[in-house]
């Protein structure tokens, strides 16, 4: 028997799980890697133990359904977007540490480009669909560049190579044969024009990053190499690659214009299949490409939340007010209601709609009768309102009102958080059977590729739904909520800012 084995590169951990051909886990392995925070607002992973994390999955999910590289058809892989490595062309080190999604160290650069230069932010929009904002890798790369000594001119002589960690896998896995990254991934640095699938050198030169550092961009479902034997014992064809939001879309089987998936992981992120066009948004959302499969390109709405399941963690490991982050669904169903607290997790800033690299979190609405249960229920219901404010600006931009929500990711397993995203978004919300859907997405970009699946048709037979929630909240309660969200979104507003300035002053 054949399977998959999709590589799910994410921010907390790694995993690696092998999909039979009805799109079931066969096997799952889980390694967490160690999350570094040097500075206030600054987020570091150590790119080499990504890389051994990932091996180690791997090789353990084989073990565990006892198989060798003979069973394995593929390897998809899909990754935590944006986070940025630079290492040496010949060794494969990294230079330093990556750079992750969260990292927010490049916003005073960003915030002076777009004083610098305010034609700047309609250059990169129509290019790039994104926002000349430091949650994406151009800028990340810039600062690596200027803060390593000799960096920027071994990346001028072609020694070094940038890449998202799909290109570092890759890399790794072909032992520096391949440099290489899918559309998707692409997309996402800034530097890449959306609409002529090619790397942009107006954009590269405003950023002053050196082409010969880019790697090739190609379809998500592409085989793009294979497997050094070493690592697994044979050559694996590498057939699929895709940022683990796109492939969440993919997983979901959005594959129809309109169709939209949440992914509740570390942040939250909302999806929309927009087709074979790219839509503007006017509501603050992001224009990106969906995937590249069968000669033609998908585009995508997106808005992320950068702190979702990050927030529960919060709870457990600084509040220390749980002791494992399932609790919360129990802990939050111990009252009626947040007491009129609210939580707003913007420990980095706030993404989508916002766009505001300065805001800070808040607990908003503190009396003395407010307990621990009120926080976590608060903190869970975050969310969720974070989750409905990109449902509305996805809704304004693509006129579309979504007849339903898929979702995904870990905490959709939380019955208390899907009812209640339900409830404040005011449309049925589900839950697939396999919630695995960004492994699952990678997997069927790779099988695609292989012919493990012959269409997607036949991928879309695999795809069920576990349980569906309908909101029960009254129009009236659903009102009143959002008007306090709202309140407290708005106090977290330029925090950091202020008190950069006032320390400039004094």
């Amino acid at each position: 028997m054949k399977y998959i084995m999709a590589l799910d590169s994410g921010t907390s951990s790694v995993r690696c799980i092998l999909f039979d051909r009805e799109g079931k886990t066969a096997a799952l392995s889980q390694r967490e890697i160690t999350q570094h925070y040097p500075k206030p607002g600054w987020v570091e992973h150590d790119a080499e133990e990504i890389w051994q994390a990932q091996l180690s999955a791997a090789r353990q999910a084989m073990k565990k359904l006892g198989i060798s590289w003979r069973e394995l058809a593929a390897i998809g892989i899909t990754n935590q977007r944006e986070t940025t490595i630079l290492w040496d062309r010949k060794t494969g080190q990294a230079i330093g540490p990556a750079i992750v999604w969260q990292c927010r160290r490049t916003a005073d650069m960003t915030e002076r480009l777009r004083a610098e230069h305010p034609e700047s932010a309609e250059l990169f929009r129509k290019k790039t669909g994104l926002l000349l904002d430091p949650y994406f890798s151009g800028t990340k790369i810039r600062w690596i560049l200027d803060h390593t000594e000799g960096a920027r001119e071994r990346a001028e002589r072609g020694e070094l190579c940038f890449g998202t960690v799909d290109s570092w896998l890759i890399y790794k896995l072909t032992k520096g044969r391949v440099h290489v990254t899918d559309y998707s991934n692409a997309s996402r640095t800034l530097l890449f024009n959306i609409n002529t699938l090619s790397w942009d050198r107006e954009l590269c030169d405003f950023l002053e990053i050196p082409m010969a550092l880019l790697p090739e961009a190609r379809p998500s479902s592409f085989l793009y190499g294979k497997s050094e034997p070493e690592f697994f014992g044979g050559e694996v064809p590498i057939a699929g690659a895709a940022g683990d939001q796109q492939a969440a879309l993919f997983g979901q089987t959005c594959f129809l214009e309109g169709e939209a998936k949440n992914t509740y992981g570390t942040g939250c992120f909302m999806l929309m299949n927009t087709g074979e066009r790219p839509i503007d948004s006017k509501n603050g959302l992001l224009t990106t490409i969906a995937w590249g499969i069968d000669g033609k390109v998908n585009y995508a709405l997106e808005g992320s939340v950068y702190v979702a399941g990050a927030a529960i963690q919060w709870l457990r490991d600084e509040l220390r007010i749980l002791d494992q982050s399932p609790d919360s669904e129990y802990f939050a169903t111990r009252v009626s209601d947040t007491n009129g607290c609210y939580v707003v997790p913007a420990f980095t800033g706030l993404g989508a709609p916002f766009w505001d690299p300065y805001a800070r979190g808040a607990i908003t609405g503190l009396t003395r009768g407010v307990n621990k249960y009120h926080i976590i229920r608060a903190t869970l219901e975050s969310l969720a309102f974070q989750s409905n404010d990109v449902l509305r600006a996805m809704e304004m931009d693509s006129g579309i009102h979504l007849s339903s929500l898929r979702v995904d990711g870990g905490a959709c397993r939380n019955d208390f958080l899907m009812q209640f995203q339900a409830d404040i978004c005011g449309s049925p919300v589900r839950r697939p059977l396999c919630v695995e859907t960004t492994a699952l997405g990678a997997a069927y970009l790779a099988g695609l590729a292989v012919s493990f699946w012959e269409s997607r048709e036949e991928v879309k037979r695999s795809w069920g739904i576990d349980r569906e929630f309908h909101p029960k909240m009254t129009e009236e309660e659903r009102g009143r909520q959002i008007r306090g969200w709202n309140k407290a979104v708005s106090s977290c507003f330029g925090w950091a800012k202020d008190e950069e300035d006032g320390q400039k002053g004094g």
